[in-house]
């Protein structure tokens, strides 16, 4: 494993492209040296014109130039030093040095005893049209997806250090990237929905189709195949988050490990609602299958204590299952997770 979140980096390219989300997202860790940013999505290379490789390790003061007001860069720093929330309309820079406007959300991301771990910030670049719009229009949008955000990366902080104590700064950074992609897909999925209707939930088959097609884009190879049969059906929102949660660290950990010194292979991705109500997902593969003296989930893998919170968190069951060739694993949820057809 790369040793400096700046290796990782350089290894991890894996989720450009991943997200066509509009608000800019950063995550930096306050227990790093100067609090530098460990995360960005696809909206903020492309509002900053800065490329991911070139934020990483670096803290957001990059992005301020002279005319940056440095009241304002007084209160981001106030919040932060005292681990609370801060919004400001700030003058930035672009990498080709050309200014705009921010709107900012900077508010801090806790564990489950309550500390912090990371911030989180949120941003969306004003238009000349917008600067006379009050906050309060613009914010809500902004602090629904902050608050979603920060209680869905509490909830996976938690999950990775369950159990293990303090992990290290590479390994949270691995055990994050990927998730907090998935996690967009559903933020996505959710501004859909919310163009449909006012309901709390979405349609899971169009959710999951489009994390799987994208996992297979970053993770397969020539030869490995993907095949989906996905019901359309709809799902609350906090089950929706867990279900895909667990479909990306089931396929990813397929595409990785299940076809060693193979050339061909078929991935296979089914969800359908069970009779009773509720659904079960299957991921199967026919590739080298885990071996039987493996104790899998590994509860000591941050991956396998993922896997193993989101299904209690689902109060569901996993199944593993070994074939003629490869492994296939059956989750299935209950009822309670109030599922229901599309």
């Amino acid at each position: 494993m790369p040793d400096t979140i700046e290796q990782l980096l350089e290894d991890d390219k894996s989720f450009e492209g991943f997200s066509r989300a509009q608000i800019a997202m950063v995550v930096t860790n306050p227990h790093l040296e100067d609090n530098p940013i460990v995360y960005v999505n696809q909206a903020f290379t492309r509002s900053t014109g800065y490329a991911r490789s070139a934020t990483i390790g670096r803290n957001c003061r990059f992005l301020q130039g002279p005319d940056t007001n440095k009241a304002d860069v007084d209160r981001l720093r106030a919040g932060i030093e005292a681990e609370e929330s801060a919004t400001v309309d700030i003058l930035n820079y672009r990498a080709n040095g050309e200014p705009f406007m921010n709107r900012l959300i900077v508010a801090p991301v806790h564990d489950n005893k309550g500390n912090t771990q990371y911030f989180v910030g949120v941003q969306k670049e004003l238009r000349q049209s917008e600067l006379s719009t009050s906050a309060e229009e613009i914010n809500a949008q902004l602090i629904e997806i902050q608050n979603r955000v920060a209680s869905d990366l509490s909830m996976i902080i938690g999950m990775i250090r369950q159990q293990s104590g303090a992990t290290s700064v590479p390994e949270d950074f691995a055990a994050l990237s990927r998730r907090i992609e998935t996690m967009q897909l559903l933020y996505e999925e959710m501004k859909l929905s919310d163009r449909q209707s006012n309901r709390d939930s979405i349609q899971m088959g169009s959710y999951l189709s489009r994390l799987a097609a994208a996992i297979a884009h970053i993770e397969g190879r020539s030869g490995i195949r993907l095949s989906l049969q996905i019901e359309p059906l709809e799902v609350p929102i906090e089950t929706a988050t867990r279900v895909g949660l667990v479909m990306s660290e089931l396929l990813t950990n397929a595409f990785q490990h299940a076809f060693e010194r193979m050339d061909m292979g078929l991935v296979e991705v089914r969800m359908s609602q069970l009779s009773a109500g509720g659904l079960r997902l299957i991921v199967a593969d026919d590739g080298v299958g885990i071996p039987a003296e493996m104790d899998w989930p590994d509860a000591a893998s941050v991956g396998g204590r993922i896997v193993n919170g989101l299904i209690e968190g689902l109060e569901g069951t996993l199944q593993l299952g070994r074939g003629a060739a490869g492994s296939y694993i059956t989750i299935d949820v209950p009822a309670g997770a109030s599922v229901t057809d599309a």
